[in-house]
């Protein structure tokens, strides 16, 4: 995770058991009444902040190994939005990706986002995963993997790849030495197992779902491992379960570099304003001559040719960065002006404990959920094939993901995801997404039986709903108030048009540009509110 949502004190901790369940169609005060019974058995308790003055924290005790249900536990740090309406529908439970983002900010924002009357009729409940936040114990195997100034990511020389292969290895024998106990059981099938445990101290027979990015897989692996637990699932920008991990990390890099030449194609368009061209291909150009030159000499000492790809990483995953990305980028070429690009990746890149116990997790997981080639020239092979026709983040994202390849547990298998038991599911995805390419989409929508697809054409964020766009929140919001979902003819059941691109924004101070507020508002801050609770690499 590059950026992680901003963590909140967890409260009151009590064991997940047999807690009295309540039907999942119940609604009306009765039911509200049962439910909250139920719940109060976890010790809610305030955790307001000035965005989301009606949150509450709590936690939950869970076995660390599901296999041995009386030994040793964990705690899960939750948040809750508790429902207000006499319509009472159920817990909410939400999740932001990763693996390895803290969820609980999660739920003040979507319960404030949501219309007033589809979120008052839930809790929205906000967890953070097992190794993550506020949970305990929480993973943190190298403090300071990401510090700068990293070996250059694009192995030019059998030296830097050296280097690099030397950084993955001792991040993978930190983590084994560091964490010895726990990581076998950080994957996402234990994080099912959570969610279940969560259903069960919520007092809840079902529970309503609503994941972004990895947060579909880990909703998708519920939903296969406990269809009859399921009472309404929302999917937004939807993992490949086809690919995990290799594969789909390979196809991200394809991604990801056309969303970079569509950066390039939107700074040519505003020639005026940062004076780098007209011609999208000439800008990329210099892209790669200002990353050259950065390998030679970081600037600041910080932004290395690695840290520059860092930087311009959370471009590919929400465009409303590209106006302080250009900006920075002109300061460089054109004024030999680096104190902007040191500004920006200290906003977009530069990772702080909660960015190490992020990438901490997303590697325990991801190496730990499926097989990873062991054999250093298979990397090789396939990254410098990715290379050559993709080359933005092809050696970045290798080295990201290289832990993988010298792990110390061993890997399970992915879980197949079909499944014709689940009621009617919601998915969303936009065509151009980089970080979740669109077939990831289209094949969770095949796979799963019920499911209707909402498209967002010619749209390249990362997270989609609650985002700006109303046509794809109307969609969502009809859904979680009634359970109805669009039925279209063909491969896509319903279509809405992207959002605009956003305008140049250099006459902003540099205070405004560098924060992410976490109330929403306009399209604008709600697309930067979401994206920077979703973090990046998720």
């Amino acid at each position: 995770m590059r950026r992680s949502a901003a963590v909140l004190c967890g409260a009151g901790v009590v064991l997940a058991g047999t807690i009295s369940a309540v039907p999942a169609n119940a609604s009306g005060s009765s039911a509200a009444n049962t439910v909250q019974a139920a719940a109060a058995k976890v010790a809610w308790k305030k955790c307001a902040t000035d965005d989301y003055p009606t949150l509450q924290c709590a936690s939950v005790k869970v076995p660390l190994d599901y296999a041995k249900p009386s030994g040793k536990k964990i705690t899960l740090a939750l948040s809750r939005v508790p429902h207000t309406s006499k319509t009472y529908q159920g817990p909410l439970l939400v999740n932001p990706g990763g693996p390895g983002g803290s969820g609980l900010t999660l739920a003040g924002y979507v319960a404030s986002s949501l219309p007033k009357k589809v979120a008052a009729q839930y809790d929205v409940i906000g967890f953070d995963p097992r190794g993550v936040g506020a949970s305990k114990p929480a993973l943190n195997c190298k403090p300071g993997y990401f510090n700068p100034v990293r070996p250059d990511s694009v192995p030019s020389t059998a030296a830097i790849e050296k280097a690099n292969v030397e950084r993955a290895k001792a991040f993978a024998k930190a983590c084994a030495t560091k964490h010895k106990d726990v990581l076998p059981y950080i994957n996402t099938i234990s994080a099912v197992k959570d969610l279940d445990s969560i259903r069960k101290a919520l007092g809840a027979k079902k529970i309503n779902y609503f994941g972004y990015s990895y947060g579909t897989y880990l909703g998708a692996v519920y939903a296969k491992l406990y269809p009859e637990r399921v009472r309404r699932l929302v999917l937004d920008s939807i993992v490949d379960p086809t690919g995990v991990w290799y594969e789909d990390n390979l196809d991200q890099d394809y991604a990801f570099d056309k969303r970079h030449k569509a950066f390039t194609k939107w700074v040519a368009k505003y020639n005026s304003t940062y004076k780098l061209g007209t011609d999208a291909k000439k800008i990329e150009a210099k892209w790669y001559a200002m990353r050259a030159a950065l390998a030679e000499k970081p600037a600041g000492g910080k932004v290395g040719a690695s840290e520059l790809e860092d930087t311009f990483l959370p471009g590919g995953y929400y465009n409303g960065y590209w106006p302080y990305l250009a900006e920075a980028f002109a300061a460089y070429v054109n004024d030999k002006n680096a104190d902007p690009l040191v500004e920006a990746y200290e906003n977009f890149a530069a990772i702080d404990s909660s960015g190490d116990n992020g990438y901490s997790v997303y590697a325990s997981v991801q190496c730990r959920d499926a097989a990873w080639p062991r054999d250093w020239k298979k990397w090789q092979k396939d990254n410098w094939a990715v290379y050559k026709k993709a080359p933005f983040m092809a050696w970045n994202n290798a080295w990201y993901n290289a832990p993988c390849a010298f792990w110390p547990t061993k890997s399970l298998k992915p879980v197949n995801v079909a499944n014709s038991k689940l009621p009617a599911t919601l998915l969303f995805q936009a065509t151009d997404d980089a970080a979740t390419p669109y077939q990831g989409g289209v094949t969770v929508h095949k796979l799963l039986k019920n499911s209707s697809l909402v498209v967002e054409q010619g749209g390249g964020n990362h997270g989609i709903t609650l985002s700006g766009n109303s046509c794809l929140d109307k969609y969502l919001a009809t859904y979680l108030t009634n359970g109805k979902v669009p039925h279209g003819k063909g491969k896509v059941d319903a279509t809405c048009k992207k959002l605009a691109d956003p305008k140049p924004a250099v006459a902003q101070e540099a205070s405004a540009r560098s924060t992410l507020s976490t109330a929403p508002g306009t399209a604008a801050t709600s697309g930067a509110t979401l994206h920077g609770i979703l973090g990046f690499r998720g």
